[in-house]
C-alpha cells in the first residue's frame, strides 16, 4: 500500500488553522467532503465516534484519524500541517501539527489496516517529519509524503 494511492496533490493542507480537536475534525471533514462527495457531517460524525473510543494522536506530535464509511469505494487519505500545533489528546500529551486523515470503505477490511500501519511507518520516521514540518507548501508536501520510502513497502 503506497501513500500515492491514498492521497492526492489536492488532499494536502499545507497550514490548517484551528484552535481544537474539534475545529480540526470539522475542516478535515469539510476537506474530505468536497473531494469524496460525501455528505461533510456524516465524515465528522464517523471521525467523533472513532475519538470517543480513544485518541488517534500517537504521539510525537502526530494525529491519524480515521473511519469507515459504506458509502466511499476506496481508501481516502487527507494530509494537513496544523499552523499551529493543537492539543490532541495524544497518548504522550504533546500537542498535535501533523495530521493524517484515513477514511475507508466498510468492506476495506485488511486494507485499511495496512493503510495505517503504512501511515503510520512514514510519519514514525523522523527525518520525514522534519522535512514536513519544515515544508509550507502544498506541492513540497505532497512530494515529501508520496516520494517516501519506496523500500518500506506495506
Amino acid at each position: 500500500m503506497e501513500i500515492q494511492n491514498l492521497i492526492t496533490a489536492k488532499g494536502v493542507v499545507p497550514a490548517l488553522r484551528a484552535t481544537s480537536k474539534k475545529q480540526v475534525l470539522q475542516e478535515l471533514a469539510k476537506r474530505a467532503a468536497l473531494l469524496t462527495g460525501l455528505d461533510e457531517r456524516f465524515i465528522f460524525d464517523i471521525l467523533l465516534e472513532r475519538e470517543k473510543l480513544g485518541t488517534t494522536g500517537v504521539g510525537h506530535g502526530i494525529a491519524i484519524p480515521h473511519g469507515k464509511l459504506a458509502q466511499l469505494d476506496r481508501l481516502f487519505g487527507l494530509f494537513a500541517r496544523l499552523d499551529r500545533p493543537i492539543d490532541f489528546g495524544s497518548v504522550d500529551d504533546q500537542p498535535v501539527d501533523l495530521i493524517f486523515l484515513l477514511l475507508a470503505p466498510e468492506s476495506a477490511g485488511a486494507d485499511h489496516l495496512k493503510a495505517l500501519a503504512r501511515v503510520s511507518r512514514l510519519l514514525r520516521d523522523k527525518a520525514t517529519t522534519t522535512k514536513l514540518r519544515g515544508c509550507d507548501n502544498a506541492d513540497g508536501l505532497y512530494a515529501l509524503l508520496t516520494e517516501s520510502r519506496a523500500s518500506n513497502p506495506a
